[in-house]
């Protein structure tokens, strides 16, 4: 068994022994993958009052090329520009993602165009589908019969959770037309509702729980 493997399985162990981290994907491009800085952290603390996680309170950042990717249960991707990903990089996220990785790509408002050109690097041979709203990823610790929540109106379309599928499992999940890392930011930085930011938080959760247990 590689040592990443076992790192992996460490990591998610669903008795929480070892500590576990969230991953902020810095990808290239000039896209500004940095944004929501508030997101996850508040996400984290989110996770670990109301799902029992073990998360650790911030965040690291890794680079798509690099092999610390592997030692992340859960990727997370945002921003509102440019997405390029390298020879490298694609071979590296594809790697990751079929050995049990899962990557969450949070459309900021701006980078679907960019990101679902750069997709194909990573599985030429398969395209985004839309995630029916009976996955599991929508009924773990929170229901929601009707999908994806829309937190920010942006161009007024319907949300739409997109996902790429390895043998049945979610691998990747590209969130659209919703913004939830807007809603898990402070609450000062957007002034949404509580409800509206309950809402983001709990979804967020969800793709979280799902990620670990699959």
């Amino acid at each position: 068994m590689k040592k990443w493997v076992f790192l992996f399985i460490c990591c998610w162990s669903v008795s929480n022994i070892c500590a576990q981290q969230l991953a902020l994907l810095k990808y290239q491009g000039g896209g500004d993958w940095y944004s929501n800085p508030t997101a996850l952290p508040n996400l984290i603390a989110f996770c670990n009052k109301n799902i029992h996680t073990t998360l650790e309170s911030k965040p690291v950042t890794v680079e798509a090329g690099s092999s610390d990717i592997f030692q992340y249960p859960y990727l997370h991707m945002t921003g509102h520009g440019n997405v390029f990903f390298s020879e490298e990089d694609a071979k590296n996220l594809r790697k990751y993602l079929l050995s049990g990785g899962f990557l969450h790509i949070d459309d900021n408002y701006g980078m679907a165009p960019y990101l679902k050109k750069e997709l194909p690097k990573i599985f030429p041979e398969k395209e985004l589908q839309e995630i029916p709203k009976d996955h599991p990823i929508f009924k773990e610790q929170f229901p929601f019969p009707n999908g994806l929540p829309k937190i920010h109106e942006h161009d007024g379309k319907r949300p739409q959770a997109l996902g790429i599928f390895d043998k049945n499992r979610l691998v990747l999940l590209f969130t659209f037309e919703s913004d939830l890392g807007d809603g898990w930011e402070d609450e000062t930085v957007h002034n949404d509702p509580p409800e509206i930011r309950q809402k983001a938080l709990q979804m967020g959760a969800n793709i979280i729980q799902y990620a670990f247990k699959n």
